[in-house]
């Protein structure tokens, strides 16, 4: 859990970099099928362009397809679930057995994320403050232009944390009652990280050390 912006995926990459299991990044499989142009793709660019969340019953029906997809894997869910319902629909499909919530500062988040640029075609992601390109505004791979995506510009951004607010204390009241929530704060992944490694490794083999990440 953690709104975007809060480091979920970096967080995510080094779990998978310690930890034996599979990624489920409700984002990703959302801009896949944006890109890919299907159908749940096409409902999904209607609400994503405007900063709303992408509705329930759409989430969980491409969520629910890749979990069936799993055959007893560990996964780490990002993204999903963000409602009650959703956290229902998970738990009668395979209950997730620890929920890890970033907690950071929503200036934070702001400041981050109207700082982030991408390569469109490539998924290439630059950060003005801490990977910028080489030359301003263009790829470093292929010399074409960097864009914004329409999600990270501030307007849309201070929409998407106000949705988030609104929906994230019932879900962490859920998974608190089954004492599952575990919290992380800070303002920094880096300081984050080194906590939930911790956490994690007490309850999974790790598949090698924590790897020292500098800022």
């Amino acid at each position: 859990m953690g709104p975007a912006g809060s480091g979920k995926g970096t967080v995510a990459t080094r779990i998978l970099d310690h930890f034996d299991m599979r990624h489920l990044s409700c984002g990703d499989f959302i801009r896949a099928h944006i890109r890919d142009n299907t159908d749940m793709g096409r409902q999904a660019r209607e609400f994503t362009k405007k900063g709303e969340l992408v509705p329930d019953d759409l989430i969980a029906k491409i969520m629910t397809e890749e979990i069936k997809k799993q055959h007893n894997q560990n996964w780490l869910l990002d993204g999903f679930p963000r409602t009650e319902k959703q956290a229902a629909l998970l738990d009668s499909l395979d209950p997730p057995d620890s929920v890890i919530d970033l907690d950071v500062p929503f200036s934070v988040i702001v400041d981050r994320l109207t700082k982030r640029w991408i390569h469109a075609p490539s998924g290439r992601v630059y950060n003005l403050d801490f990977s910028p390109p080489k030359q301003p505004g263009l790829d470093d791979v292929t010399g074409e232009l960097l864009t914004q995506r329409e999600d990270d510009k501030p307007e849309v951004i201070k929409q998407r944390l106000q949705g988030y607010h609104a929906w994230e204390s019932k879900l962490a009241d859920y998974y608190s009652k089954q004492n599952k929530l575990h919290r992380f704060s800070g303002r920094e992944t880096n300081v984050i990280w080194p906590v939930v490694y911790k956490y994690l490794a007490q309850h999974l083999p790790p598949k090698q050390e924590m790897k020292t990440y500098m800022k």
